[in-house]
């Protein structure tokens, strides 16, 4: 097996990437071997600080990329380099003499917390309902109520569920575990959710099982979760830009440092590996944070005066 194969099969069995994240690496380094003109089993020799500045250089002058896509091919190409230093196959990380292009930053979009309202209002989970509403209303729920990411809500298996200690385990990025507190009408319905999954399969499930599945009893997929919170949130007129799980889990942070939630507690439910990642959303809340800096700030209280 050629080094890109074998760092491939890494990061989709050890690193557990997501299925998109592992084909996005897989198009980057295709394309990177393309324009070297080398046979994969080769491509150690293409990683110099030359070659890839050149190529930096093709991306942005011939095929005019953007500065963020460029700035993501120079990732992928640094995570295998990193990758082959560790079998001894290169000595170096040649991508790390290369500047990176200045990607401009992109804040993340959040729905108001009124329109989350607006749709659990619209949409109270009925315990008799049928199989296909109550599994859409309960993937909105738990994504909006743990900030979980697509792939760990599809990831998850009956065992993550600790009804006890009202708990989910999740693996994450990297196959970190960490535990996400839920709330007690979440582990209702969840706890309903699967007596009805066992009605309808006619059976017992088992633990290893996955915790959220289709109406044919299979594991659900990404396309699955983005179709469900699509229709779903399309019920919220309030709400008229993109509808996906990944908004849904900035909504949750960005409420809950708008309610007072420290950055570090905040990383550590989201699966954050550095508080950087957090940090963006505080964004978001500058609104509050001027409205607790006029009503606290001394000289703010006496209107910006010197004087008592």
């Amino acid at each position: 097996m050629n080094p890109i194969d074998k760092y491939l099969t890494y990061i989709r069995t050890e690193r557990r990437y997501s299925g998109r994240t592992a084909d996005i690496y897989a198009d980057v380094l295709e394309r990177f071997r393309e324009w070297t003109s080398l046979p994969a089993e080769d491509i150690v020799k293409a990683l110099t600080v030359g070659d890839i500045r050149d190529y930096q250089v093709y991306l942005s002058d011939k095929l005019k990329l953007g500065a963020r896509t460029i700035s993501q091919h120079l990732s992928v190409l640094s995570g295998f380099c990193t990758y082959l230093i560790r079998q001894g196959l290169l000595e170096s990380n040649p991508v790390k003499l290369i500047g990176r292009p200045k990607v401009p930053k992109r804040l993340p979009s959040f729905y108001r917390e009124t329109s989350m309202e607006e749709y659990f209002d619209q949409t109270d989970w009925e315990p008799n309902g049928n199989y296909k509403d109550r599994l859409a209303h309960i993937v909105v729920t738990m994504l909006f109520s743990t900030g979980m990411r697509r792939s760990e809500l599809i990831g998850l298996r009956i065992k993550s569920a600790d009804f006890d200690r009202n708990v989910l385990h999740v693996r994450g990025k990297g196959n970190k575990m960490r535990e996400i507190p839920i709330i007690s009408s979440l582990s209702q319905e969840l706890s309903l959710y699967l007596q009805a999954t066992e009605s309808l399969l006619g059976r017992a499930r088992l633990p290893e099982e996955p915790l959220l599945v289709t109406e044919k009893g299979n594991a659900l997929y990404p396309m699955a979760v983005e179709r469900i919170v699509a229709e779903e949130l399309g019920k919220v007129e309030s709400i008229a830009g993109r509808k996906s799980p990944h908004v849904l889990r900035h909504t949750l942070a960005t409420e809950l440092l708008e309610k007072g939630a420290d950055l570090n507690s905040i990383k550590e439910l989201l699966g954050h590996s550095s508080l950087a990642a957090t940090q963006v959303y505080t964004h978001n809340t500058i609104g509050q944070l001027k409205n607790v800096y006029n009503n606290a700030h001394p000289r703010a209280k006496r209107g910006g005066n010197n004087g008592d």
